[in-house]
This record gives C-alpha cells, structure tokens and sequence, in this order.
C-alpha cells in the first residue's frame, strides 16, 4: 500500500506544481469563501498555515479573526512526531519553520485541543469518500487519533482528487472537502 501512497503523492504533486502562482490565488479565494460559509457559527477552529503551492489559508484566518473567531494552528514537533497547538490572533507572526511550514514561533499562546470544533487540514490527494493523502509523516492522522470530537474538514484544488486512496486503520477520514468546484459531505456528519 504505501508503494501506491508513494505514487499518489507524487502525482498529486505534480498535478497541483502545474496550477499558476495567480490561479493558486483566485482558486483559495473561492475555497476560502465556500469553507468560511460552512464554518460559520464556531468559535474556535484549527487552520493549517499554508506554504506554497497548498491552498493559500492567510485570508480565511483573517477573516476568522476579524469574526471573532478563536483561530488556533498547529506547530509540529519532529521529535515527538506531534502537532501542539497555538492560538493565532494575527497571520503575520508566522515565520516558515519545519518542513517549511509557517509557525507562531516566539508568539505562541498555547491551545488546548479539547477546545478545538473544527479542524481545516491540508491535503496532497483526496477521494470522495473522505480518504486524504497527506506528505506522509502522519501528524494530522495521529491528533486526530487523540482528539477524534472535531469536525473534520479538508482542502484542496479540485485536479487532486483521485479515484480512490487507499486507506489504513490509522488513516483518518474527512467529514468535509472543498475544492473550488464545492463541498463534498463524506460522513454524515452535521455542521
């Protein structure tokens, strides 16, 4: 299975490198618009900071914060394998850290998950069914483990949905998806 995995990330990889840096923008606009319809109401939810070429999540937390909302990201800890969470009242106290993701680093206001309703996790390839592909090192797969009460809710562009992902007892399903083609409703779960 994980030959396979291999082989989706790097076509997803592929895939999505080929959408243009002001196509990139417009298409996290209409998925930021679509996500912050979904979401509102919450009063604390998780985004991941992005890094390019992801699906761009700096305008969604402002526009978070500016609801009111109590937005928290995740800061990964390569030697526990973990994601700890932070309070982020303004996007620009991210500075790129590991893996090039963008953390609070210097400026964390510690978060705790039981906190957390909704979790807006990053994606490399997805099916229908609510089966993602993240980069491998199973960080969002494990928290989720742990603290499995949040809504669940990927994003990505559209041309990275695959037919099917194969998934594993430790791969966590999605309740939500959107693209910038719509919401995919995966588990029947409620907003």
């Amino acid at each position: 299975m994980s030959q396979t995995k291999a082989a989706l990330r790097q076509q997803a990889k592929e895939t999505r490198s080929l959408i243009p840096p002001s196509q990139v923008s417009i298409l996290s606009r209409i998925i930021g618009r679509r996500l912050l319809d979904l979401v509102n109401g919450f009063e604390t939810i998780m985004v991941y900071a992005s890094k390019i070429p992801e699906v761009e999540t700096k305008e969604i937390i402002q526009d978070l914060n500016r609801r009111g909302v109590r937005v928290v990201v995740p800061i990964i800890e390569r030697e526990t394998c973990s994601l700890r969470l932070s309070y982020l009242p303004d996007p620009s106290l991210l500075v790129p850290s590991t893996f090039s993701v963008p953390e609070p680093l210097g400026n964390e206001l510690p978060a705790r998950p039981e906190d957390v309703q909704v979790v807006i996790i990053p994606m490399l390839a997805f099916d229908r069914g609510g089966n993602r592909l993240g980069y491998g090192a199973g960080y969002y797969d494990r928290f989720l483990c742990r603290h499995p009460h949040p809504i669940k809710i990927g994003i990505a562009f559209s041309c990275q949905q695959a037919e099917s992902i194969p998934a594993d007892k430790n791969d966590v399903k999605m309740d939500y998806i959107i693209t910038e083609k719509g919401v995919i409703r995966c588990n029947g779960k409620g907003v």
